[in-house]
């Protein structure tokens, strides 16, 4: 068993960091926009009499980096080779996004953006996997432009976690001898709407409230009459392109229908997991970031005449926190590594727990970091003048969106069980013999 990252890798761990250095530090301290991550960053970031959303000035300078990692063969790292990429592995996402988040913040990779100059698209995989051939005709172009940018309309105002009670429908209907569907309903969190060209809307179409089956997703554009922007939702981190958004009467083609039809959750099933496994790894990147920058700040600040360092009260949270950085290291990093060899429609079948399990315990351990980092700091960790009260604020989410960490430990609690994945035939045959310590087991 070899534990070694391979040697492309870690060379191309070394182009990235050479490439931040020649093009993406200058034009992160040019003009001042650095006023983007130090003290001011939430304020530079927010146009606040503007529902809070994003400056413009701010989503101009992260398409600055884009186009410049774009151009240096960097942002379509993960893309599949045929769609214009290098075929990055699950595995070397996690070791890259890991990385770039244990630098801190910077414009090589805002977190809280989700802005990075190795770019994180799971839609592109979606897109290979679900989209019909008259779908690749009409949109692939576009796509591999940059030119479409998509909505996640999936969450709804009355049911968050539970996708399966629906209130957005769908039912056929016929325009100009066209078969398509007018679509009624309601969504939050549909991050980005400010900037989409479409929204992938998840509608029932059949079945009862509570069926797994009978959701279909659409992909509608975004400028359709009855698609609105009702709010932006303001944030515990601003700005925010957070909002809840109302479809009334709107009409679309068969051609709209993603994927299948019916089995549209399993679709966002596939979204989810490289998705939540990357984002695991940014969690821990960033954790290491809370971890070595107390450290380092325990050995040079001397009260009373001596290191912070010296104190166990400083040493030992600290060390509690290392070791399970080491540790979830570890199994985000086995568990991507599985997720490259097996399908990508096989992995809620099988792996989806650990999955779960490398994304909640990231996001608590995040959280807990930085909080231990503003402690160490004192004062100065409460500030705005280091990072950790953004890092806190930001990843705090992730413990509620992608998944609550409740309903992670509840799919690894599925499988523990045998209630789903490979242990379910084990369960299926268990007797009281298999158990009962009187019978000598």
């Amino acid at each position: 068993m070899d534990f070694a990252l391979p040697k492309d890798l870690v060379d191309y761990l070394a182009e990235l960091d050479a490439f931040i250095e020649s093009d993406i530090k200058p034009l992160e301290n040019q003009d001042d926009n650095i006023r983007f991550f130090d003290h001011r960053r939430e304020h530079a970031r927010t146009d606040w009499d503007n529902q809070g959303l994003p400056r413009h000035d701010w989503e101009i300078l992260l398409a600055e980096a884009r186009r410049r990692a774009d151009v240096a063969g960097h942002l379509r790292y993960a893309w599949p080779i045929d769609m214009g990429g290098k075929g990055g592995s699950n595995l070397a996402m996690a070791v890259i996004r890991e990385h770039l988040a244990a630098k801190g913040l910077g414009l090589h990779n805002d977190l809280q953006t989700e802005h990075s100059i190795v770019g994180n698209n799971p839609f592109i995989l979606m897109f290979k996997e679900f989209a019909t051939n008259a779908q690749h005709d009409r949109y692939g172009a576009d796509l591999l432009a940059g030119k479409i940018r998509t909505g996640f309309g999936l969450t709804e105002p009355d049911h968050g976690s539970d996708a399966t009670h629906m209130d957005t429908h769908a039912v056929r209907e016929t325009r100009d001898g066209v078969d398509g569907w007018l679509i009624n309903g309601e969504k939050m969190w549909t991050t980005g709407m400010h900037v989409a060209t479409h929204v992938m809307t998840f509608a029932r179409t059949s079945g009862e409230p509570g069926d797994a089956g009978g959701i279909t997703v659409f992909l509608v554009p975004a400028n359709n009459p009855g698609v609105k922007i009702e709010e932006y939702l303001w944030t515990f981190n601003m700005p925010t392109d957070h909002p809840r958004v109302s479809l009334t009467n709107v009409w679309v083609s068969d051609d709209a229908i993603w994927g299948v039809e019916g089995r549209g959750l399993g679709l966002g099933q596939s979204f989810v997991h490289q998705n939540r496994i990357r984002q695991a790894a940014s969690s821990l990147g960033a954790a290491v970031f809370c971890v070595e920058q107390s450290v380092k700040y325990a050995r040079m600040r001397k009260p009373f005449g001596k290191p912070l360092s010296d104190n166990q009260a400083i040493q030992w949270p600290l060390v509690e926190l290392a070791t399970q950085c080491e540790m979830l290291r570890l199994l985000i990093r086995k568990t991507a590594w599985d997720m490259d060899g097996m399908e990508h429609k096989q992995v809620e079948r099988e792996l989806s727990d650990k999955v779960s399990m490398c994304n909640y315990w990231a996001n608590r351990l995040v959280c807990e970091a930085a909080d231990r980092a503003m402690q160490v700091h004192g004062g100065i960790g409460y500030s705005r003048h280091k990072p950790f009260e953004h890092i806190f604020r930001h990843h705090r989410r992730y413990r509620i969106t992608e998944g609550a960490e409740e309903i992670q430990m509840r799919k690894v609690a599925a499988f523990l069980f045998g209630y789903l994945g490979p242990r379910k035939k084990m369960f299926e045959t268990l007797t009281w013999d298999d158990v009962d310590y009187r019978k000598g087991n």
